[in-house]
């Protein structure tokens, strides 16, 4: 897969086919490190596999590109009329709280017409919690 000077995939952090017109954004905190965004790029190729009637980007709070109105933009430049906003972060915080929904506001403004979702935060998925308390307890028992 191409990818730009900062290890993220081609085309402002798209991995879905092209043809595909409503959009998902991972969105991530973000870290000055350029590794630190390895997992979620490999999420998105596996999700952009799972759901493929999808346009799956990525898109980060600070230090990465691109930032959440850039990728909500690109996807409606793309032909997006549903934009999931999929955050990967573990709770509701400060960012989630008061950050996030002033940037929500401003894309519904600009895009007229867009049906912009913010899901809930993995934490408080229980499918989560039990993957990764099967994970840590095999992990305990395998010593």
């Amino acid at each position: 897969m191409a990818s730009d000077a900062q290890g993220a995939p081609a085309a402002a952090g798209l991995v879905a086919p092209v043809d595909a017109a409503d959009a998902l954004i991972l969105f991530a905190h973000g870290a000055r490190d350029p590794g630190w965004r390895a997992p979620v790029d490999a999420m998105a190729v596996l999700l952009a596999r799972a759901v493929p009637e999808a346009r799956v980007s990525v898109a980060f709070l600070e230090f990465m590109s691109p930032d959440l109105p850039q990728a909500i933009d690109a996807a409606v430049a793309a032909g997006a009329r549903r934009v999931a906003i999929a955050p990967l972060f573990w709770a509701e915080g400060g960012h989630l709280r008061q950050e996030v929904p002033p940037m929500l506001a401003q894309a519904v403004e600009r895009h007229p017409g867009l049906r912009l979702e913010r899901w809930p935060v993995m934490g408080a998925s229980p499918e989560v919690l039990a993957a990764l308390t099967a994970v840590y307890a095999g992990r305990w028992r395998a010593g």
